[in-house]
């Protein structure tokens, strides 16, 4: 039991410079873009010697592995809890939630989505089954469960004719990868529902894109008024009122 106190400390203390870590190489990816992250770069910013900082990461693909992990997750718990907490009966408003949470997020984590989202790390691998597999299988049912909840709650022709049922989408169209995350989730959605999700990701994707890498600051003094019209028009074009 003596010894308690001290690895205690110990163990606060790695759990302090881990944390550390991760923030200052995404402090220099803000700066110097994604081959700014160097773990000789980041010890020289900490004031730690290269040999001190790679008791923490055996090598810079460690590193951006943990990082990638902590980012994807953060952001996967985000939409969970954004869509847990919308109200099951009100697909538009449920699709909205999830769309705000995203943009919210990313906003607030700009380096973490560009480095899920946008510029890789040049020479990074990632492992085998990916950084995050359990953060970006939630993130893919989400996305998924948006198109769910259009294809079945749609006004009028029903979520099915209206959202392209007839466009000729089959299996063997998408990234078995990407099957293996959506159909035990949604068994009920058909290949035109898959289809669906992606071009709903992509309405919501590309403006949060535009926004995140500074494309829309000369363009308009009001990118929240944007994407909400473009929710908007998203969720009437699938059949959903507000």
């Amino acid at each position: 039991m003596a010894g308690t106190p001290s690895t205690g400390r110990r163990e606060r203390l790695r759990i302090e410079t881990t944390a550390e870590i991760k923030c200052t190489a995404l402090e220099l990816m803000r700066s110097g873009g994604p081959d700014a992250i160097t773990l000789r770069a980041i010890a020289r910013e900490m004031g730690m010697t290269a040999n001190a900082i790679y008791g923490y990461f055996a090598t810079r693909d460690d590193l951006v592995t943990a990082l990638v992990a902590d980012v994807y997750t953060a952001l996967a718990d985000a939409l969970d809890a954004a869509w847990a907490a919308s109200a099951q009966d009100a697909p538009a408003r449920r699709i909205q939630a999830w769309a705000h949470a995203f943009r919210g997020w990313a906003l607030a984590n700009p380096e973490g989505f560009r480095l899920i989202y946008g510029d890789p790390v040049p020479g990074y691998r990632a492992p085998e089954g990916g950084a995050a597999p359990d953060a970006a299988r939630r993130v893919c049912v989400g996305i998924a469960a948006l198109a769910d909840t259009a294809w079945d709650g749609a006004a009028g022709a029903g979520a099915g004719a209206g959202a392209g049922a007839g466009d000729g989408f089959g299996w063997e169209d998408f990234d078995p990868g990407l099957l293996d995350k959506v159909r035990p989730a949604f068994p009920a959605l058909p290949p035109a529902g898959v289809a669906l999700a992606l071009r709903i990701w992509g309405h919501l994707h590309g403006l949060v894109v535009l926004e995140v890498y500074g494309h829309l600051r000369a363009q308009t003094s009001a990118p929240d008024k944007l994407f909400r019209a473009e929710l908007t028009q998203l969720t009437r074009s699938l059949g959903l009122q507000d």
